[in-house]
């Protein structure tokens, strides 16, 4: 028997007006939980020692928060919407307080360190987060008439991009004054505002349907999605992407779907029907939402890293550097939504939006290390304005297109695509970002004794101050080299250990090698003994050799007055002078140690000044090839988000037009979708 769809509820004017406010604060909470973090990222990450895990800390988050996307739209159907929703609030709170404290001394090495103990924590505040958006949208489908719903959705993503602007500019006056754990817990007053306002203020709001929540479906959503984030994240970076670890990921993931998809035919309640699949809009829709939000956080994740790390702008800086993208996002957000609520035609815009995308994302590919701000501003408004459209206007279709009775399972599925493109998107993004790294970073990079940079080991702290132009790169480099030189002096006199570790080092010029571990001490014994033999010769000959000796050039001056003080009949017959020319020579040889010293002395110091230059030239060069470096990674990964955009492009031109509904009284709407697809959706007039 087919069940008979409830009847819609009736809002008063004051009831719809308060609970739009009421909204507006939990999306503006769940959106500024993904905004605000954006900014301190360098700092934390820099404080953690986890460059490696960057991706990770929103990854959790996402994968956490999109998860539970479609079982909290089940859950408000059962149980109703004002309490699902307050869970998701209380959660977030609880997991943002958790966030600010990752990584205090008296947690320890609780989850292996503070940087794991950050991502656990973003995972509990995902898992609420993803209770308030869902929850949000979903109200606003119940309460208002799709028209409404257009004018409204325009709103909340200029509610979004509103987070987007003054969210890094929080986390980075947080970041700047007080601490990076700030950006966590600026969300508990807020959010204690929401509470305040959902209990105290927001209508009841029954539950729609009866049913059961799709656990299996769950769990298989879980075991498709992380090993296929892990896949994504440790390719190429931590495993070979045709090893064994990789191949079994992506083994795992795919029979995992396979699985998923096997039990949702058959489950009377899953958790995405599948046969909501047979609405055009809903599976074409879904697919460029999923794609287009993959190229989305590969834009917005790393731009407050690039600025902050190349341009060497401070976090409240780089949060304020963001408006211009947001300032596009919101111009073309609310542009669009009450031109669709007046007209009804969103596809125009939704490609309009991808084109300007796609140019947006060329523009950044030809941002260099010397880039200036407002020559980055333009190209960051551009990708705002493509991104703007693309923010409400999918939804809105989607909950025109399927029945009324699915509309909360819709649209929390949406999301839940959505959103699992953006937690792959930040998965995907992070490991080309390291890989990128791994490549570039030797290319732009001189040898720097002591040191070796790798995606695995990149000193944030010197990538910040790199940026910033202060010299802690450079007394790095000069306390290695200062090391070194104290190393070779140790070899010189001799330290076995010393010139074992010498001939080790693959940085050092196998000329300056030889010189430390015998070389100048042969060097020399071979100078005296030549020496010692040429004065023998010449003194043999008697006073004609004296006298050759003494015009030499080559002569040392000490040893010129020696051969003065010689008397003349010392050197009288060929007996007397081979005599003297045998103790000279043997006095020669005996200066041998003395004679090392001084060669060591002089080339110590000549050592030491050629340390010293090469410290000063080498902090430059270090300083430039790491801006020069990590901006040619960052290229190179928005080269890759453009494929993404492009896509997603080509996704939308098959997004197929329907009217958007401008009333709640459709009874297509309201019928259940039948076994064998929805039934076709005809708009309500007037």
């Amino acid at each position: 028997m087919t069940a008979t769809p409830p009847t819609p509820a009736s809002f008063t004017a004051p009831e719809k007006k308060i609970t739009l406010i009421g909204l507006m604060v939990v999306f503006l909470l769940a959106a500024l939980s993904q905004n605000i973090v954006g900014t301190a990222m360098p700092r934390i990450v820099e404080e953690l020692n986890g460059f490696s895990l960057y991706a990770w800390v929103t990854t959790s988050y996402l994968l956490a928060s999109t998860v539970m996307v479609p079982i909290y739209g089940k859950l408000s159907d059962l149980y109703g919407r004002k309490p699902i929703l307050v869970f998701g609030v209380i959660v977030f709170l609880i997991g943002s307080a958790l966030c600010g404290l990752a990584g205090e001394p008296w947690l320890g090495n609780f989850l292996g360190g503070g940087m794991n103990q950050l991502i656990a924590a973003r995972a509990v505040a995902g898992f609420g987060a993803a209770a308030l958006i869902t929850i949000a949208f979903t109200i606003l489908g119940d309460m208002f008439e799709p028209a409404e719903r257009a004018r409204f959705g325009g709103l909340f993503g200029a509610m979004f991009g509103l987070s987007t602007v003054i969210g890094p500019v929080i986390g980075g006056f947080l970041t700047d004054n007080l601490s990076w754990r700030w950006t966590f817990y600026a969300n508990l007053p807020l959010g204690l505002l929401a509470l305040f306002m959902i209990i105290a203020k927001m209508p009841s709001l029954s539950h729609r349907q009866g049913g059961k929540v799709d656990v299996l479906g769950t769990l298989f959503i879980l075991t498709t999605t992380i090993p296929l984030l892990l896949a994504l994240t440790w390719g190429g970076v931590t495993y070979p992407w045709t090893g064994g670890v990789i191949l079994g990921l992506l083994a795992a993931s795919l029979a995992s779907l396979v699985a998923f998809l096997v039990v949702e035919s058959r489950t009377k309640d899953a958790i995405i029907p599948l046969n909501l699949f047979r609405v055009p809009i809903y599976s074409v829709g879904n697919l460029a939402g999923f794609i287009l939000n993959i190229a989305f956080f590969g834009v917005i994740m790393f731009l407050p890293l690039y600025m902050q790390l190349v341009l060497g702008v401070s976090p409240t800086k780089s949060g304020t550097s963001m408006l211009p993208l947001m300032g596009g996002l919101i111009l073309t957000s609310i542009v669009a939504g009450n031109v669709v609520a007046r007209t009804g035609k969103y596809k125009p815009w939704m490609l309009a939006g991808g084109v300007i995308l796609i140019f947006g994302l060329w523009s950044l590919t030809g941002i260099t290390a010397h880039t200036t701000l407002p020559d980055l501003y333009w190209r960051m408004f551009l990708v705002g304005l493509g991104l703007g459209p693309t923010q409400s206007l999918f939804t809105i279709a989607i909950q025109s297109g399927v029945p009324q009775a699915q509309l909360a399972t819709a649209t929390s599925s949406s999301q839940f695509f959505r959103q699992i493109g953006g937690t792959i998107g930040a998965a995907v993004f992070g490991t080309l970002l390291m890989n990128n790294l791994a490549t570039e970073m030797p290319r732009h990079l001189p040898q720097v004794p002591g040191a070796q940079m790798n995606a695995k080991s990149i000193d944030m702290k010197a990538l910040r101050t790199a940026g910033t132009g202060s010299d802690t790169t450079g007394q790095k480099i000069q306390a290695a080299l200062d090391e070194q030189y104290a190393q070779i002096e140790q070899a010189l006199n001799g330290d076995a250990a010393a010139q074992a570790a010498i001939r080790a080092n693959a940085q050092l010029p196998a000329e300056l090698k030889a010189l430390a571990t015998g070389g100048l001490k042969a060097q020399v014994h071979r100078t005296l003994t030549a020496q010692a033999d040429a004065v023998r010769r010449a003194l043999s000959a008697g006073e004609a050799g004296r006298n050759t000796l003494l015009a030499s050039a080559e002569t040392p001056d000490a040893l010129k007055t020696r051969l003065r003080a010689i008397p003349a009949q010392a050197l009288a017959t060929p007996q007397s002078s081979a005599a003297v020319a045998g103790q000279f020579a043997q006095g020669l040889l005996a200066q041998e140690a003395a004679a090392y010293d001084q060669a060591k002395t002089r080339a110590l110091a000549g050592l030491k000044t050629k340390f010293d230059e090469q410290a000063t030239t080498l902090a430059a060069q270090v300083s430039s090839g790491m801006k020069e470096g990590f901006t040619a990674s960052v290229v190179r990964m928005y080269r890759d988000a453009i494929w993404f955009a492009v896509a997603g492009l080509i996704v939308m031109l098959f997004v197929p037009v329907i009217a958007i509904r401008t009333g709640q009284k459709s009874a297509p709407a309201a019928a259940p979708v039948p076994a064998d697809g929805p039934e076709p959706v005809t708009p309500a007039r007037g």
